[in-house]
């Protein structure tokens, strides 16, 4: 694995070495074991959108790791004035050890990967958000165990999100339903990967606009803010076609007995989930949350540290 631009350019092996690492690194962070895998590195991550998770566990991951982690916002880079990402991946393939980017175009990620000699790791894109399923998938492993054998219901927008779970759902062969409004679907190049990666891995992927059907007996369900960034001159037009798409109790009773609730934050209450659900036993929106530091500490490790 020399990058992480996308979970569907992994292998199942790489994903579940991914879980391995995440549970090893999360481990040493709990029982206070020093682990300086990364000593001497440098990760330059470059935010052309504002964060708080992904900043806070990037830079806090890099540091328990031993590394340096250097912060570049849009006005600290000459991207922003013109300079070329040919010009740039070469430039700080010079100067660093890896690279994480947080930015609208996947094409500017790729763009890094593709000119520099590095590791690039995508820390979100309006297409796809890796990193975020890929802790989100190992919180589920750690709740219930064997992937394969549960389902995932998403309710809401066909965002970064839902198209980051329809790739690792299917490589995984976890069984995914994903409700959306009509004209919300997914990224038809997403889901036409996912349909391909099921053919392998046995994942039922259903595709559909009703939520109750989706959540059927679902071991997990998910969703996400209805107004991404960005999308603010949006939010009533918005507001209005998610408004039959709410996680609530009266969708909850559809569910497995013992389903829990995920969400990748920032959550808005009283829009995409009430308090009662979000705020409930079932929910584990903070593992979740806190998973993102172990399992990007993993993806480091794998992409940036030494052979030897």
């Amino acid at each position: 694995m020399k990058h992480l631009l996308s979970i569907n350019d992994m292998t199942i092996d790489e994903i579940n070495r991914v879980f391995e690492w995440s549970e090893k690194l999360k481990r040493y962070v709990k029982e206070g074991i020093e682990h300086h895998l990364l000593k001497g590195k440098t990760l330059g991550m470059i935010f052309t959108k504002s964060s708080t998770r992904t900043r806070v566990s990037f830079e806090t991951g890099m540091y328990q790791l031993g590394g340096y982690p250097l912060f570049l916002s849009a006005n600290d880079i000459q991207v922003s004035r013109g300079e070329s990402f040919y010009d740039t991946a070469k430039v700080l393939s010079r100067y660093i050890d890896g690279i994480m980017i947080r930015t609208f175009k996947q094409s500017d990620v790729e763009q890094l990967a593709k000119y520099g000699t590095i590791p690039v790791i995508n820390g979100l894109t309006d297409l796809l958000h890796p990193c975020q399923i890929l802790a989100d998938l190992f919180t589920v492993k750690e709740y219930k165990g064997d992937l394969k054998s549960l389902k995932l219901a998403y309710v809401g927008d066909g965002n970064n999100i839902a198209n980051s779970l329809l790739h690792g759902c299917s490589k995984i062969g976890m069984a995914l339903s994903i409700a959306t409004p009509k004209g919300y679907e997914c990224d038809p190049a997403v889901i036409n990967n996912a349909l391909q990666n099921a053919k392998e891995s046995g994942a039922v992927i259903e595709l559909i606009n009703d939520p109750v059907k989706a959540v059927e007996n679902a071991d997990v369900i998910y969703t996400d803010t209805w107004v991404s960034m960005g999308q603010e001159q949006e939010k009533e037009t918005r507001i209005k076609a998610f408004k039959d798409y709410q996680v609530n109790k009266e969708l909850w009773a559809h569910a497995a007995k013992d389903a829990m609730f995920l969400h990748c934050l920032p959550a808005y209450r009283g829009y995409e989930v009430t308090e009662d659900i979000i705020d409930g036993p079932m929910s584990k929106i903070f593992d979740q949350a806190e998973n993102r530091l172990h399992v990007q500490k993993a993806i480091m490790v794998m992409l940036m540290k030494d052979n030897k």
